[in-house]
Formats: C-alpha cells, sequence, structure tokens
C-alpha cells in the first residue's frame, strides 16, 4: 500500500504541471488576436483578422482642398424661357388638351377660348373698316378741292378729322384682333368667329394647368405655365458679410439633397447689385453644359462656391480615430505571412472635404508610408 502510494504522488504532480501548461496555451489562444506589446504605442493583428475585418492599407494622396462659401438656393431658368399664358380678353376655354408635363413648340395650339364678343368686335372691324373707305376718298376730294380754293377750310378740317378719327379705330380694332390670334384679313372676307386660339409664345414644357373645358377665365387667369429648360440655371443666396469673396468665374460644386448626395459643378456668372431684407444677395451661375441632368426648376440646392483652392498629403476619414479630443492613425511597421504590426501616432488633422481629411504634420511619415484603413476600434480598445 505504502508502495503504491510512493509512486502515484510523482504521477499527480507531473499530470497537473502538464495541465496548467495546457490551460496557459487555451487561455492565449482565446485571448485574441490583437495584443499590446510593451510599447502601448504597438498593435499587432493577425492576418486572418485584417482580412475578416475587410481592412485595408492606404497611402497618403495629394487632395484638394477648397476653402469655400456654403449658400443654398434653388434651380432657375431665365425669364426668357418661362411664358405664363393668359387670356388677352374672357371667355370659356373650349379646348384644353395638354396636361403637366407636356411638351410643346413655339406656335402650337394650346387652348380655345370662346367669347360673343370676339363675333362684336369683329362686326364693329367691318363696318369701321367700310366707313375708312368712304371717308378717305371724301378727305381726299375736300383737300383737292380746298387746294383749288372751291371748298372752305372748315369743310377740309371736317373730312379730315373724320378720316383721321376713323382710321384710328380701325387701326385699333385691327390690332384687337391679331392679339385675339384672329386674322383681320378673313375678318374682311366675311368670316367671323366666336373663337380665339391661344398658341405657345416658346417652346418648353408644361408645368401648370390651371383650367378645363368650361372654364370660364379672364385676362388675370393664369392658364397655364411653360417652361423651357434649356437654359437652366443656380440662383443663390449669399450672405452680406460673404460676398466680397465672391467673384465672377469662381466654380460652384452644387447638390439637391433632396434626390441624392452626387455633386454637379458650375460656375459665378452674375453677382447682384443690392441686398434684400433678410441681408442676402442674389448670385446667378451657370451649370457645366456637359452635365446630364433631369432637373426641374424650383429644386432645392445646397451649394459650395469654392474661392480658393490648395493641396496637402490627406487620407480617407475612416483611417482617423479621435480619442480625448486627440486623433491617431495606425502606420504600418511591418509585415509577414501571419501578422502586421503597426505603430500608434497622434498627428494634427485639418479640413475634410469629399471623404478625405487632411494631415497637417504630414513630413512625420515616409512617402512610402502606409496606413491601415477600418482599424479605429483598435486604437479605441487601447485607450
Amino acid at each position: 500500500m505504502n508502495y503504491s502510494i510512493k509512486y502515484i504522488i510523482p504521477l499527480l504532480i507531473t499530470f497537473l504541471i502538464l495541465s496548467c501548461g495546457k490551460s496557459d496555451k487555451v487561455t492565449s489562444e482565446l485571448s485574441g488576436n490583437i495584443e499590446a506589446a510593451s510599447n502601448d504605442n504597438l498593435v499587432v493583428i493577425s492576418k486572418a483578422q485584417f482580412q475578416s475585418e475587410n481592412m485595408s492599407l492606404v497611402s497618403l494622396e495629394e487632395i484638394s482642398f477648397p476653402t469655400h462659401i456654403k449658400t443654398t438656393g434653388v434651380i432657375d431658368v431665365p425669364p426668357s424661357s418661362k411664358a405664363v399664358i393668359s387670356a388677352k380678353m374672357g371667355g370659356y376655354i373650349k379646348n384644353s388638351p395638354l396636361l403637366i408635363g407636356d411638351k410643346v413648340k413655339k406656335g402650337q395650339v394650346l387652348v380655345t377660348v370662346e367669347n360673343l364678343e370676339f363675333i362684336e368686335i369683329q362686326q364693329e372691324y367691318l363696318e369701321t373698316s367700310e366707313q375708312l373707305t368712304y371717308l378717305k376718298s371724301e378727305f381726299e376730294r375736300q383737300k383737292e378741292l380746298y387746294d383749288e380754293k372751291i371748298s372752305s377750310k372748315k369743310s377740309f378740317l371736317k373730312a379730315e378729322s373724320e378720316y383721321k378719327k376713323t382710321k384710328a379705330m380701325y387701326n385699333g380694332l385691327h390690332k384687337k384682333l391679331k392679339m385675339l390670334n384672329i386674322n383681320p384679313a378673313s375678318v374682311e372676307n366675311g368670316n367671323l368667329t366666336s373663337f380665339s386660339t391661344i398658341y405657345a409664345p416658346i417652346s418648353g414644357s408644361v408645368t401648370h394647368v390651371n383650367v378645363s373645358t368650361g372654364t370660364y377665365v379672364s385676362p388675370a387667369d393664369k392658364i397655364m405655365e411653360i417652361v423651357n429648360t434649356e437654359h437652366i440655371h443656380l440662383e443663390l443666396k449669399v450672405f452680406e458679410k460673404d460676398i466680397l469673396k465672391i467673384k465672377e468665374g469662381q466654380k460652384v460644386i452644387f447638390r439637391i439633397p433632396e434626390s441624392s448626395n452626387k455633386s454637379y459643378e458650375g460656375d459665378i456668372h452674375l453677382i447682384g447689385k443690392s441686398i434684400d431684407n433678410d441681408r442676402v444677395i442674389n448670385v446667378h451661375a451657370h451649370i457645366d453644359h456637359d452635365i446630364k441632368h433631369n432637373f426641374i426648376v424650383g429644386m432645392f440646392v445646397e451649394s459650395d462656391i469654392i474661392i480658393e483652392d490648395k493641396t496637402s498629403k490627406a487620407l480617407p476619414e475612416n483611417a482617423f480615430v479621435d480619442v480625448n479630443d486627440k486623433n491617431y492613425v495606425l502606420v504600418l511597421k511591418s509585415k509577414d505571412n501571419d501578422n502586421y504590426s503597426f505603430i500608434k501616432e497622434e498627428i494634427i488633422v485639418g479640413n475634410t472635404y469629399n471623404g478625405f481629411t487632411e494631415i497637417k504634420d504630414n513630413n512625420t511619415f515616409k512617402i512610402n508610408s502606409q496606413f491601415l484603413l477600418g482599424g479605429y476600434q483598435l486604437i479605441s480598445d487601447q485607450e
């Protein structure tokens, strides 16, 4: 019995030592693939974690960091590219075939307005035309008689007055018919109509329709609106404090925030010369002709007017981490088949633009330095 215990005790001790060694190994494996060396600025990660966390290496890039003024505004067109359609005289809409979004060409029929007063105007025009023929003949006859001292000056002046008065009335009615798009020559041939046709004054697209068949309209009513977007531009609002920095020809980068994050370019074309009640000045900017767009007049835009442009060394925004108001990056020290080793470096950052952040103290890095992208959690975990 004592002989067995003599051999069992050493075996138990050996088993416990081996078990402790195995436990330490398991603990080490479970502790993770990231380890901090004695140097707190050294971070080592495994190649497997590098790939599983979708990390990558990036280098410093020369990026343009413009100094800009932020503004807002709208998409607009020149006044000559926008037309509000109304009737020259009141009447009932007889025909209105167009819908919002329809494209029209200059001179195309838009609507037809009916009013019996149109016939009365044509009748008056015909009567005046007939009178004018007679009064012109009488005026010429009285003038000839007066020149020959046969007729009195009074008779001549009366004939002249009647002729000129009737001629003025004739010309006025002729103009009124032209405005109603009724052909005076056709009226003189006896073709009277109760309809007035309204034609498109410009080519473009219908943006508003405010009537339907049978609607009564007066000259003050807006029947429809047509907009030509061939010469679309930006109307920006710039605050008084910034206006002296704005110059014609400066680059504009703008976005339609309600539609997408895509950016478009243009340039300042005109600067307003007066300040409105909100202490802002209107600035007119042209959009690059090469841009293919589906902009709609009235769209809200956010824009940056570039007043200065400089280039600096920079990295993507997610290569940095802000810890306790300090900015850090992980710079590659070495790599092998199993691990990547990085040095944590505190840096001074500058401007951020288009997803890149400027590094002001970039002289501390070599030209071929590589930085970890997506490893900001490693830095945070060390703090």
